[in-house]
């Protein structure tokens, strides 16, 4: 299989990152924000990236010019999801809704054999203005396409059912056009689950950058904090201790895995006055090892965050609260979280993107081993079929 392919919404090109190893070469790209296309631009030198937003009718015509010099046959579009997001504000008139549109002219125009649209499910429940009609983007899709594309029927996956460290419900279109004669599916989900200790259970611990303690209190506190750091820096450069304050470091010390500081009766969150602070039971929660990681967000730097904590260790174990130690008082490390999102290990990101980019592209990012098992199967049915 030899495909060419048109990327839009590319971010940092996580989705594509095994593309290239099924025969899909992405030979243009196109992104809106310059800290993506830089990180993007260094992953992917050969390929044609255009900064810009689609919707300027200007650099709509440089993508499509660009993609009919490469012929692409092939286009992935992940259009950004917060409209419809659980996580966000769902405005019904939100206006990145509407860049479902720019996908549809793109694919009109260059007629690839192969589509991927890959955004949340709420996708599904989610509708925008057309001609004054509120129509769901679903059915929108389905008027505008259904001529040209067969559809995939089971379009909500998890990636949790496809050797991903992380459970995380996408919705992935799988279009192809009507003379491949070629029906488009995913594999059958596997129970064979890909759990936290699978994917980093053999790194080495990390203890917590405590940002607001003095460095004699670091050493007393963490007596091993910078062996631990280079222990964890031989194994990659991503591999390294997240900052935290005291306060919240101390209350996951005695939180253990799968459970959250809330349940602690002494040391729970707490405000800087040390008032205890308010919030969800699912924040300041540990992981649990023999589970897939939750859902990855874009705030996983925030152990005050939902579900951020790593699973950990028990140091001293205990049912009493004050008795009790646990290891790793702190969130996922960046190269932890490449692991359970499926990225290789020599995910090659450039030393100068801040941590907080890395951890917002991997939170917005779909897994791309998830995407690789589509394109596993579209080769089988291809060479099933002799075709393209």
């Amino acid at each position: 299989m030899e495909l060419n392919a048109l990327s839009l919404f590319s971010s940092a090109g996580v989705a594509e990152t095994y593309f290239e190893k099924h025969g899909v070469k992405v030979k243009v790209a196109a992104e809106i924000l310059p800290e993506r296309v830089k990180i993007y631009k260094h992953l992917y030198p050969t390929v044609n990236m255009i900064e810009g937003d689609i919707t300027d009718k200007k650099i709509f015509k440089k993508i499509m010019d660009a993609a009919k010099k490469e012929k692409c046959d092939f286009l992935i579009a992940t259009p950004p999801c917060q409209g419809m997001s659980t996580a966000g504000k769902k405005l019904k008139d939100d206006p990145r809704n509407r860049l479902i549109i720019n996908v549809v002219e793109a694919i009109k125009e260059i007629k690839p054999l192969f589509v991927i649209i890959e955004n949340v499910p709420e996708i599904l429940q989610t509708k925008i203005e057309i001609n004054g009609e509120w129509l769901l983007i679903d059915s929108y899709l389905n008027n505008e396409l259904s001529e040209l594309y067969s559809f995939n029927c089971n379009k909500v996956v998890n990636s949790m059912y496809y050797n991903v460290a992380q459970s995380r419900e996408r919705c992935v279109y799988l279009l192809s056009r009507r003379d491949t004669h070629i029906r488009w599916e995913f594999p059958k989900p596997s129970n064979d689950i890909t759990t936290m200790r699978d994917a980093i259970g053999d790194l080495p611990s990390l203890d917590p950058d405590v940002t607001d303690i003095t460095e004699e209190e670091r050493i007393k506190l963490f007596p091993d904090f910078y062996q631990k750091k280079e222990n964890g820096l031989k194994i990659s450069k991503w591999h390294y201790p997240p900052k935290h304050k005291y306060r919240h470091v101390i209350a996951m010390m005695h939180t253990p895995e799968g459970c959250s500081a809330w349940n602690n009766e002494k040391y729970y969150p707490k405000l800087s006055d040390g008032t205890k602070s308010k919030g969800y039971k699912n924040t300041y929660k540990r992981q649990w090892w023999d589970k897939p990681a939750y859902t990855v967000t874009k705030y996983t730097s925030r152990i005050g965050s939902q579900e951020n904590g790593h699973p950990g260790r028990a140091l001293v174990d205990s049912d009493l609260e004050e008795e009790r130690i646990w290891s790793d008082a702190r969130v996922l490390s960046i190269f932890e979280l490449m692991r359970v999102s499926s990225l290789p290990d020599d995910w090659n990101i450039p030393e100068t993107a801040s941590s907080n980019v890395i951890r917002e592209i991997l939170g917005e990012g779909v897994p791309p081993r998830l995407l690789e098992y589509a394109l596993v199967e579209l080769e089988r049915m291809i060479d099933e079929n002799n075709k393209i």
